[in-house]
């Protein structure tokens, strides 16, 4: 009689919320190990900055219930690779660039179209949205942490460019997607090579320079050998933080909101990388001897408006294979002026 009235008393309390279930002890004390995949260099201001504050703060609100390996740099993997290293199951969470697989997330591609960030804090804002509003559809099958775009990227030459007749059959690394399209507008040609192969093909001239972000400038050190910067935003890649899908299913349901606070926008969460550190970055690349130039406003809207026949070109390709990109790239430019950015390469026709 007492066991049964000791059994019915505690079912009355697990039901009140007062006393824990049995399965809900056992997951309130489970802990998960994460195992996060970056292609950025071990050294760089990224894994530095963000990556490792951002595993350090997960282990900290979760109380030490979740931790960490960092892999980083190409320890799991090229560049190009990393989307499928979470996706599949070699990471449980990694930082990837969409922009490095032509064709894959077609639509992706408007957070690359060249637009004035000047903080990876705002540009996950921007992807995040758009992710909610239209791009959802392209990453079936992983669990989206964040999506963003670049900061800006930039022109860095071995030589003063302050004009389009200052590009003429230069030789201009490229990153890929818009950038390409961009390079060939300005009359240069795009090459294509690892971003760790540029420093000795700018050192011997095997190329004049790259279209890149501040950054990687600083990271692999190219202000050693591309003296001159010419600001004149081309945008940048399509990148973001994904979970493998069966790793967040295994996450207990009490540590997933705590992932999703911390690494929704882990620039901001950390601090690293946001519009603060973007104007000493700039400051510090100017004070390793590199010349930037700002282009004039006359001059600037010469290169631009070569973007924005670039964007229309792409878009006229994708809704020829039924994909709605116009509806997105208007999408793209309300996010951008939401937030005081400006997308210089949306077609100011298209604004409604």
């Amino acid at each position: 009689m007492k066991r049964c009235l000791l059994k019915a008393s505690l079912f009355v309390l697990v039901m009140a919320g007062l006393v824990l279930p049995d399965n809900a002890i056992a997951e309130s004390k489970s802990k998960m190990h994460i195992k996060f995949s970056t292609w950025h260099p071990p050294v760089s201001r990224e894994v530095k900055t963000v990556w490792i504050p951002m595993l350090e703060k997960l282990k900290e609100e979760s109380h030490g219930r979740i931790t960490y390996t960092l892999y980083a740099g190409g320890a799991l993997g090229k560049g190009p690779e990393h989307y499928d290293i979470a996706a599949k199951g070699l990471s449980d969470m990694g930082y990837f660039t969409a922009t490095w697989t032509p064709g894959r997330f077609p639509l992706s591609d408007v957070l690359s179209l060249a637009a004035a960030v000047d903080g990876k804090d705002v540009g996950v804002d921007i992807g995040n949205a758009m992710y909610k509003r239209i791009l959802k559809r392209e990453f079936p099958g992983v669990e989206m942490i964040e999506l963003n775009g670049c900061i800006s990227a930039y022109l860095w030459t071995r030589k003063p460019v302050k004009s389009l007749e200052d590009c003429k059959g230069l030789r201009i690394r490229s990153p890929g997607g818009h950038q390409t399209n961009y390079i060939k507008a300005i009359g240069a040609e795009p090459v294509f090579m690892p971003l760790g192969d540029v420093y000795l093909a700018l050192e011997t001239g095997t190329i004049d320079g790259l279209v890149t972000c501040p950054p990687l400038v600083l990271a692999f050190k190219l202000y050693e050998v591309a003296k001159y910067g010419a600001l004149c935003t081309f945008g940048c890649v399509t990148e973001g933080v994904i979970m493998n899908e069966k790793s967040w299913k295994k996450t207990p349901d009490d540590l997933k909101p705590i992932i999703k606070k911390v690494c929704s926008n882990p620039f901001r969460t950390t601090g690293g990388l946001n519009r603060n550190v973007y104007k000493v970055m700039m400051k510090e690349i100017e004070g390793r001897g590199v010349n930037l130039y700002t282009l004039p406003d006359q001059e600037a809207n010469r290169w631009y408006a070569g973007f924005q026949a670039e964007t229309k070109k792409w878009v006229k390709g994708l809704e020829a294979k039924g994909l709605p990109a116009k509806k997105t790239v208007i999408m793209y430019n309300e996010e951008c002026e939401k937030r005081g950015v400006k997308c210089v390469a949306f077609p100011p026709e298209w604004k409604k």
